[in-house]
């Protein structure tokens, strides 16, 4: 149903307000009739803006009633989700988290036989984004009504009260398949994400479990990306629960790209002010354990104790409203790592990497943790394969850095830890790994170099290194980092000697 007919409808219902624009834009089309209401003061819109109440054909005026409520326009999100309901009064507004929409993919193939593939790569899409928690994915029944229509995505979003809505096609030739597929931020027109797989087809059902993975683990970091851009644009005066915990999160993944102490403090501030609106948030959770964790990572805490157990704490929290959130596992591991639960942290990562299989980044940092360096590899190189343009695709390749070090392959180690650094010159990671392989490579000079650059962005945690404290439970592991970093540091004079172990 388009805009005009529900506004016909709503004005039967007894009449909502809307915009200069909305007026404008369905004037002659409908056979509703407009009432100005003059200008009305509107949340979250500084400038006063002209109202016009719409009513249906023949009804009485209410001029001189209650103040209208707020226009519906793209201006104002919230008033514009007014119109965002089905005939049957269920309210179709949206909810406070990234909600999206799997249509069905077209069978490009022509064969009807084909349709039972076009038909599981769509169920198994939507199966497995709804393993992101922090998602609101609708069901299967509901997307599949659209099958075999012609229609806009702003409709289905309309009608289903979703921002987001991903569509696709299947095209079968010989023994190859080719698939399509595109997110859509559906309020805005944008496309956001596109991308196409061409795949041999031998055993139909790897092939589609491979594509499924791989759709999946790409378009939820850019749902992620989006949204954090989307919170930065609301006026800090009028930011809920949901947008205090999006901006806490979004800033702790820059105070971790560029070991920044000041966006870890206001990740921090914006997830207890999250907290204090709402204290089963669960992205404020999950942004008080990774800021916590990187406290104490980067040495930076008041007191390592308190961040320890605050982020624990929180990731407890998570995890008893939602036992299945693979974040607040995640974190809650990588803080028992680094306090020195080596065997309990390790099965934490492990279990966020059951519950959500798709994500890129626990997957590898699984990887970094299982002491085994071809697996390591081997999750590393899965991961940047499920997510090649993540918009945190820097930490991805350090991630394959530091697996390679750790299998003494440092040619490969230099060659991904450089890859890394050029994405994001202020990751501190990428840069220590660079170092360490440069060593192992024998490049004494420019390792010095980077141990130089290293130093100078993550100063805090120069002296634990040193020292051999290492997120690491392999003992070759801590050996060789340690020596390898006194060497780049100038303080041991055997650069010359280092060979692969």
């Amino acid at each position: 149903m388009n805009i005009a007919a529900r506004l016909e409808g709503l004005a039967e219902a007894g009449g909502i307000s809307v915009s200069e624009s909305i007026r404008s834009a369905v004037k002659g089309k409908v056979g509703a009739a407009f009432e100005d209401q003059g200008e009305q003061t509107v949340k979250n819109i500084a400038e006063p803006v002209r109202a016009y109440r719409v009513r249906a054909p023949g009804a009485a005026s209410r001029q001189g009633g209650a103040a209208a409520p707020p226009p519906a326009s793209a201006a104002n999100p919230a008033a514009a989700n007014a119109l965002r309901r089905f005939a049957g009064g269920i309210d179709m507004a949206l909810p406070d988290r990234p909600s999206i929409a799997v249509l069905p993919f077209d069978n490009m193939s022509g064969e009807p036989e084909q349709e039972y593939f076009t038909n599981g790569i769509t169920e198994d899409i939507i199966t497995e984004l709804s393993r992101f928690r922090s998602l609101f994915v609708i069901a299967r029944n509901s997307t599949f009504t659209y099958k075999r229509r012609s229609v806009d995505v702003r409709t289905v979003a309309e009608e289903l009260g979703v921002r987001y809505v991903l569509v696709g096609s299947i095209r079968r030739a010989a023994n190859r398949i080719r698939v399509t597929a595109q997110l859509i931020d559906a309020l805005i027109g944008n496309h956001l994400w596109a991308e196409k797989y061409d795949r041999v087809l031998e055993d139909v059902f790897a092939v589609q479990e491979e594509l499924t993975q791989a759709i999946v683990a790409a378009i939820a970091p850019h749902i992620d990306s989006s949204e954090s851009q989307r919170v930065r644009s609301v006026r800090p005066d009028n930011l809920g629960a949901y947008e205090l915990a999006v901006r806490g999160w979004a800033a702790a993944h820059v105070a971790f790209r560029d070991a920044d102490r000041e966006s870890r403090d206001r990740a921090l501030g914006f997830a207890r002010e999250a907290l204090a609106i709402d204290p089963r948030s669960a992205v404020a959770l999950r942004t008080v354990a990774f800021a916590q964790w990187q406290h104490v990572y980067f040495n930076t805490a008041v007191s390592v104790p308190e961040a320890v157990e605050d982020g624990l704490a929180a990731a407890r929290r998570a995890i008893v409203i939602d036992h299945d959130d693979h974040v607040a596992h995640r974190w809650r591991g990588g803080l028992l790592l680094l306090c020195g639960q080596k065997a309990a942290g390790l099965a934490d990562v492990q279990r966020a990497h059951e519950l959500n299989p798709n994500d890129a980044m626990t997957l590898s940092m699984a990887g970094l943790f299982i002491n085994d360096p071809q697996k390591s590899i081997d999750y590393a190189t899965q991961a940047l394969r499920l997510s090649p343009r993540d918009p945190a695709r820097f930490m991805l390749l350090s991630l394959l850095g530091w697996a390679h070090f750790s299998a003494g392959d440092y040619a490969k180690g230099v060659e991904w830890s450089r890859r890394s650094v050029g994405e994001s010159p202020s990751f501190p990671a990428a840069h220590l790994c660079l170092l360490l392989n440069l060593v192992g490579r024998a490049d004494i000079e420019p390792a010095k170099s980077a141990f130089q650059v290293w130093r100078a962005l993550a100063p805090e945690i120069v002296d634990a290194r040193l020292q051999g404290k290492w997120l690491s439970a392999d003992p070759d592991f801590v050996r060789r980092a340690t020596a390898f970093l006194r060497i780049a540091a100038g303080l041991d004079d055997t650069g010359a000697a280092v060979t692969p172990p």
